[in-house]
């Protein structure tokens, strides 16, 4: 849900008429910058708290991310200082009331998140490691100490957080991970592997999830940088959000002090809830690539002139646009059912699994033609679009993938389980 002046609002307008930086083709200038897209008139329901997080979300998308990211991407290099400009923007905390983060509910927190992936998936997925993922934990299950010490500095990115539940061979059955966890007098001892770890290089604090040896329960467990036995390599070679490093993890009896389990965390169950909590977050995500692509490919129509006329003049052209924006409208409208259901205390899993099912999917076909609209400026970091097109390919995998959720809302409907 972007906003509407008509059609844009008056700061897009002037940003377009500014050269993006770095642009090298004069067709790019000002391409990802806001249009305003909110056909169906959305914005006129946000309150003025809501309006404020949009807004700046999309200034700080604008003035400091759009004019460097490209190049970060390219270089597959963690871009640090947009992260600390993102927590001192008062942008991260997705809901968690109190502890320093800024109060927001799920629809403006879904804004956040909207607006930073149309900016960047890089920096969006870093969001939702930080915030959703790691600080959700500790808010969620941890204790009143580790909420005081470890949540305020996390909100201003002081303090990087990582959540460590994938496993070599274990993803969509997360629930089968191997690690270990075995209690020897005041401490837990930590066995096993991770992978695809977001920030567990990098991380001041990594939540990690391990088998309790004498009960066979899932607890999580904060491992605190420079802990002996916990071993991270960057993985290399990505092709899809390539500005935020994921880690291959070894954990070689690391000793955790008692206190640094997290007392809410007894089983699955529990770190299934802190997951639930983010997959309605991977819709809003999806939205804001899903606009990106839109609006770059109407940009660009207005602008490029074949056989005499802009591209806009041509029935194909328009035809192929509406149906972009019937698609990114559909997920508006999904996105914004969902918020309400979670302010008002109704949202169940299946509900946000079945947005993030749709709305990945979507913004994928959204991008895919977005990038053959642009023609071969498309493949071009310049114009956004092939970054988004490859970063949608992660969300579109991590918190469950497409069939995972679309057997888990089948259960639902249907009472049978395809799966164990």
């Amino acid at each position: 849900m972007t906003l509407t002046e008509g059609s844009r609002d008056t700061r897009a307008e002037g940003a377009r008429d500014t050269a993006a930086a770095g642009s090298r083709n004069p067709l790019a200038d000002g391409i990802g910058h806001a249009l305003s897209t909110d056909y169906f008139l959305l914005r006129e329901d946000l309150s003025r708290e809501q309006m404020d997080f949009l807004l700046r979300t999309r200034a700080f998308v604008e003035d400091e991310v759009l004019p460097v990211i490209n190049d970060y991407w390219e270089r597959a290099e963690f871009p640090r200082e947009l992260a600390r400009k993102l927590g001192a923007a008062g942008l991260v905390g997705d809901g968690i009331e109190g502890y320093g983060c800024p109060p927001m509910d799920a629809l403006s927190a879904g804004l956040v998140h909207m607006e930073l992936n149309r900016g960047d998936g890089s920096l969006g997925t870093f969001l939702g490691v930080q915030a959703g993922l790691a600080m959700k934990s500790i808010a969620m299950l941890g204790s009143e100490e580790q909420k005081q010490r470890w949540l305020p500095a996390m909100a201003r990115c002081d303090a990087l957080g990582a959540f460590a539940l994938t496993e070599p061979d274990h993803g969509s059955d997360s629930i089968a991970l191997e690690t270990t966890a075995r209690r020897d007098g005041d401490s837990w001892v930590l066995d096993g592997s991770k992978k695809w770890i977001g920030n567990g290089s990098i991380a001041d604090v990594v939540v990690v999830w391990a088998r309790d040896t004498e009960d066979g329960q899932v607890k999580g467990f904060l491992v605190e940088q420079g802990t002996p036995g916990y071993r991270a390599r960057r993985m290399e070679g990505k092709g899809s959000l390539r500005a935020v490093w994921q880690a291959e993890i070894e954990l070689e009896g690391v000793r955790v002090p008692a206190e640094n389990r997290l007392p809410g965390g007894q089983s699955f169950k529990d770190t299934g809830a802190v997951l639930a909590t983010t997959r309605g977050s991977c819709a809003w995500m999806a939205l804001g690539h899903a606009v990106a692509g839109y609006e770059a490919a109407l940009t660009y129509a207005g602008r490029r002139k074949q056989f005499g006329r802009p591209l806009v003049e041509f029935q194909l052209i328009q035809q192929r646009l509406v149906a972009m924006l019937a698609k990114v409208t559909a997920m508006q409208l999904y996105c914004r059912r969902l918020a309400d259901l979670a302010m008002a205390d109704r949202i169940a899993p299946t509900l946000a699994g079945l947005a993030k099912a749709h709305n990945t999917g979507t913004a994928r076909e959204v991008l895919a033609e977005a990038r053959d609209l642009l023609g071969g400026n498309g493949i071009l970091l310049d114009f956004h679009v092939i970054r988004h097109m490859a970063d949608i390919e992660s969300i579109h995998t991590f918190e469950g993938t497409e069939t995972i959720q679309t057997l888990i809302v089948g259960r639902d409907i249907t009472g049978a389980s395809a799966f164990t």
